[in-house]
């Protein structure tokens, strides 16, 4: 990671002030002397054009570089061609490297480019059939979380490019409406159930009086942590800061109100992709581009009613022997587990404080205890946090955001704690050993530490092999002995059958028309979770499709080449070395991670002959 911030503030640096002869041919060269070099350049001249990307990596503010700060990306429909019509031409350019004349590393980064420029072609084609604004993580909420968890606050003139993307936000929705606009002309509308929450949503938001917004709390929390900042200034800010929400995000947000009670009257209750035009053939790219597989949609669904099956009979072996009655089935047995309260916490602010408290716990013992498992360990620290009161009501149970590339925040694991129900204590160690450790924060910390890499393979990409990662990691715990108490394992088993449900009821949904009524009841039934989370994972499904099969099929891809590399081994595997051949690459999509994993297996069969 540090080479790369070398890299970075020299070019930028080189180009923009000494503009040397090498610096500047690299720079705006149609093809640059070094492919990596090709790669790096597409990758921030991209990002160049985000301000609110160049806020999130932080490089340029840790070389003093921070204009950005003041503005929102320029979200409009010209935009937007404009940058396919960009990237369109680094895909002419890349083909212009001939794969003798470069490494073996940069072969695979160049197959890898290569993948998501045909990904982006179909994007390009079927670039209305999403839902911009929805439940989960909809530019409604997009920009309030963006100014609360990434915009930097240090000093005065912070504060005041904090209250210019306040004043740029009428703009921003704006331009994020002609997408809109342009849906409704193709007859491209959610289902109500969206528009709803996303109304009650924003009708939440704009309730409270502005001092009240989490745009000005927020706000008023880091200044007070500022030693930059005088008590008088910061009355000045805050007060700027008020009239900015009351007369400007507020007026924006009722605007978006008032269009989405207007298409409100046009949509219905058909949840699958399938009720849109050309659907079908929507929900076969997206299942392609999340699993990186050529699985279809009925292969995935059958997979999925396989491994329901064979979870469940773990679970309900283990509830037998803890003294459960399983005579009645899965449902009925996993159901009293849920409903036994030693599991849970007090349903209270005390309660809360405890959940965090212990899962900050759990990843420390981890952390502290996986001895030889890995040689791979992220330089980046990580935290747990409470998901903000509110986004909670319809956000997952817990994500992962990753720590900044320049080191300056941390990653964070949020976690929800709407619903005290949807925690019971044998679940947390498997969602903090997903989240955290040794799942997201070690997979995708150490990605953007990785130094010898091109900028774009250290970023997580791929679903299949990020989420198969996770998935994995819950599994791999249980084998280290962090499960031992059989009620911990079987939280890891029932998320691992949450996963394998997930391929039933996104299949079902989206190419066996589904309606968000019967997914519910399938997942109620087959998983043991709280009413609340199958609500709101049904509805993530509807308004993301395909990408809730990656987590299994990406576990199973993941598993499969260890089981294939021990095989072929003996007593030569070893873990760490697995896991550095996973983890030192990057994400790729699974065909390519096998091919890495079978050339490591070689590689060290024939170094012994």
């Amino acid at each position: 990671m540090k080479t790369f911030f070398k890299w970075l503030g020299i070019t930028i640096l080189a180009v923009v002030i000494i503009a040397g002869a090498w610096a500047t041919h690299e720079w705006k060269a149609d093809k640059p002397f070094s492919f990596n070099n090709f790669l790096n350049r597409t990758l921030i001249k991209e990002a160049l054009q985000s301000p609110e990307t160049l806020t999130s990596i932080g490089v340029l503010d840790s070389i003093g570089i921070t204009g950005h700060n003041a503005h929102l990306n320029d979200v409009s429909e010209a935009n937007s061609l404009a940058s396919y019509e960009r990237l369109r031409k680094v895909q002419s350019t890349l083909m212009q490297y001939k794969d003798e004349d470069l490494s073996e590393s940069e072969q695979l980064s160049k197959e890898v480019a290569l993948f998501l420029f045909d990904m982006l072609e179909d994007s390009i084609t079927y670039q209305y059939h999403n839902y911009p604004f929805n439940q989960m993580s909809g530019a409604q909420s997009n920009f309030p979380s963006f100014m609360d968890g990434q915009h930097p606050i240090s000093d005065v003139q912070s504060v005041e490019y904090y209250n210019s993307r306040l004043s740029e936000s009428k703009r921003y929705y704006t331009q994020m409406l002609e997408g809109m606009r342009i849906r409704e002309e193709m007859n491209i509308f959610p289902p109500t159930f969206v528009v709803d929450r996303v109304l009650e949503e924003m009708q939440g938001f704009i309730g409270t009086p502005a001092q009240e917004n989490i745009l000005y709390t927020s706000l008023e929390l880091k200044i007070d942590k500022s030693d930059e900042i005088t008590e008088e200034q910061k009355q000045d800010l805050l007060a700027a800061t008020k009239s900015e929400i009351e007369n400007t995000v507020y007026p924006t947000y009722e605007m978006l109100i008032e269009y989405f009670q207007t298409i409100k009257t046009k949509t219905n209750n058909d949840d699958g992709l399938w009720h849109l035009p050309q659907g079908d053939q929507v929900y076969k790219l997206a299942l392609r581009f999340y699993t990186t597989t050529n699985f279809s949609a009925d292969e995935i669904h059958n997979i999925g009613l396989s491994e329901v099956e064979r979870i469940q009979n773990e679970i309900l072996n283990i509830l037998a022997t803890e003294g459960f009655d399983t005579s009645s089935g899965f449902t009925s047995a996993i159901n009293d587990l849920a409903a036994d309260t030693r599991f849970y916490y007090s349903d209270d602010d005390h309660g809360r404080a405890k959940i965090l408290e212990d899962y900050q716990t759990i990843l420390d013992e981890i952390n502290a205890d996986l001895g030889d498992s890995f040689s791979l360990r992220p330089e980046a620290g990580l935290e747990v946090k409470r998901i903000p009161l509110f986004k909670e009501k319809t956000a997952p149970g817990a994500y992962y955001n990753p720590p900044a590339m320049d080191g300056s925040r941390p990653g964070v694991f949020y976690a929800n704690l709407y619903d005290i129900k949807a925690t019971p204590t044998y679940a947390m160690r498997t969602l903090a050993y997903h989240e955290g450790i040794p799942g997201h924060h070690f997979q995708i910390a150490i990605g953007m530490e990785l130094e010898s890499l091109p900028i774009f393979r250290t970023l997580p990409i791929f679903t299949a092999y990020v989420e198969g990662w996770a998935l994995y990691s819950e599994y791999l715990a249980w084998e280290l002995g962090f499960q031992d108490d059989p009620f911990d394992n079987i939280g890891r088993l029932q998320a691992e059958l949450f996963r394998a449900v997930r391929l039933v009821v996104d299949t079902g949904i989206h190419a066996k028309r589904w309606t968000r009524e019967q997914a519910i009841t399938y997942m109620l039934a087959n998983t043991g979770m709280a009413e609340s989370d199958v609500v709101s994972e049904i509805e993530r499904y509807i308004v993301n499709p395909g990408q809730a099969t990656a987590y299994k099929m990406g576990m199973m891809k993941i598993l499969e080449v260890r089981e294939k590399a021990k095989s072929a081994l003996g007593e030569q595997f070893t873990l760490s070395e697995f896991h550095d051949v996973v983890l030192k690459n990057g994400a790729v999509p699974l065909d390519i991670l096998e091919r890495l994993v079978d050339t490591w297996v070689a590689d060290k069969l024939a170094s012994s002959e």
